[in-house]
């Protein structure tokens, strides 16, 4: 094609093109669109910084502080996002993070910290006595509790919880106690084949009471107070001035039996002890008191 013939197709096809503004209209908005495309991926991959990836590092088993600067030298936030209390880690140490060490973020991510608290969280302590060892372990756990050492001793409730401890002492439900405890119990083993005396306690004061009956390995069973008792400071200030059974020289008992007894604090209603029964052993129990 000459020169001249081409020059002239490119003038009819501009003389075309501006004579109809509708297929001129077209064509600048599709310019407008792929240049509209273009700028908005750009502008999503400047703000999303497409290209740039950290590896988050391992904050665990460092304090609150010595994590803030780690992630703020990878150019990261850190959040504290919960607080538990385990024995493995140091107190107000991170336990662990979202997301894990070497994950790959983008910069101005946030790091979720769970830190290792300074001071367990206390719980009350669930009353236990009289559940099954099954129901006593699955509470323990509702309670965030452990189960330490069990024990056993003669009692006619099988496998029941005759006794909860801690550090070596009962301890009453609804003491404040950390969580993670470990909970000594004592189950009822049954009834013994053996037999033991049954040991004075009218005279007594209730706790007095239930140590020598504990060191008979027996037990207190039902306690039963008069009219002059009405606060339960009062009960720990009462005598015993009524047993069942009754102590005397050929009494016996199998290992884990039960007295029930009266408390009083009228100090008139006890027996005078010329009225008493009381064997040798017996009077060596009262005075190792």
């Amino acid at each position: 094609m000459k020169p001249e013939q081409s020059n002239n197709v490119v003038t009819k096809i501009y003389e075309f093109i501006v004579q109809h503004i509708f297929l001129r209209n077209i064509i600048l908005a599709f310019l407008i669109v792929v240049a509209g495309t273009f700028l908005i991926i750009f502008i999503l991959k400047l703000y999303t910084r497409h290209s740039e990836e950290l590896s988050v590092p391992d904050l665990r088993g460092l304090t609150l502080e010595e994590a803030h600067a780690a992630a703020m030298n990878k150019q990261l936030r850190i959040v504290v996002f919960d607080s538990v209390f385990l024995t493995d880690f140091e107190r107000g140490t991170v336990v662990e993070h979202h997301p894990k060490a070497g994950f790959k973020v983008k910069r101005d991510r946030k790091i979720f910290l769970t830190m290792n608290a300074m001071n367990p969280e206390r719980v009350p302590m669930p009353d236990l006595i009289s559940l099954t060892f099954r129901q006593a372990t699955a509470r323990l756990e509702t309670y965030n509790l452990k189960l330490g050492e069990v024990s056993y001793e003669p009692d006619i409730g099988i496998n029941l919880v005759l006794r909860q401890r801690f550090n070596g002492k009962d301890i009453i439900p609804g003491d404040s106690i950390s969580k993670g405890s470990f909970i000594d119990l004592v189950l009822g083993k049954g009834l013994s084949d053996e037999m033991t005396a049954i040991p004075l306690l009218t005279g007594l004061k209730l706790e007095e009471a239930r140590l020598l009956a504990t060191h008979r390995f027996l037990r207190i069973g039902g306690i039963l107070d008069d009219n002059t008792i009405t606060t339960e400071e009062e009960r720990t200030e009462a005598w015993v001035y009524q047993q069942r059974p009754d102590t005397g020289s050929r009494a016996r008992l199998p290992l884990g039996s039960s007295i029930d007894v009266w408390i009083t604090l009228d100090s008139t209603k006890i027996p005078l002890p010329d009225t008493m029964t009381i064997n040798a052993d017996e009077e060596n129990d009262i005075l190792d008191m």
